[in-house]
C-alpha cells in the first residue's frame, strides 16, 4: 500500500492549501482516512478524518478553518486548509485506518509565514 501525498509550501497567514492524498495498493474495508501533522519538537496529532459514511472528527485548534473530504472510489482524501496561521506549520501526514490496516504517507510540509 502507498499513500501519497501533495499539496504542502509555503503560505503567508491567512492563506490557504489544498493537500490531497491517494491511496493505492492493496486497499480494502478502509474505515477511516485521516490527516496528522507534526511540528518540530512535538508530538504527530489528529487534524482532522472522515470515515466511509462522511462522518468527520477535527481537532479544536482547526475547526472552522480546515476541511476534509474524501473520494472513497479514488481512495482519495483532501484537506483544504483556509486562514491559515503561523501555529499551522509542520509536516502533515496522512493516515488510512481500517481492520488489520494502518498506513501512513511520506508527510508533505507546510510553512505558514507571519
Amino acid at each position: 500500500v502507498q499513500l501519497q501525498a501533495s499539496g504542502g509550501g509555503l503560505v503567508q497567514v491567512g492563506g490557504f492549501l489544498r493537500l490531497s492524498c491517494a491511496a493505492s495498493g492493496s486497499i480494502f474495508s478502509i474505515n477511516y482516512m485521516g490527516w496528522y501533522r507534526q511540528a518540530p519538537g512535538k508530538q504527530r496529532d489528529l487534524v482532522a478524518r472522515i470515515n466511509t459514511g462522511g462522518s468527520t472528527n477535527y481537532a479544536n485548534s482547526v475547526k472552522g478553518r480546515f476541511t476534509i473530504s474524501r473520494d472513497n472510489a479514488n481512495n482519495t482524501v483532501y484537506l483544504q486548509m483556509n486562514s491559515l496561521k503561523p501555529e499551522d506549520t509542520a509536516v502533515y501526514y496522512c493516515n488510512v485506518l481500517g481492520p488489520g490496516q494502518d498506513y501512513w504517507g511520506q508527510g508533505t510540509l507546510v510553512t505558514v509565514s507571519s
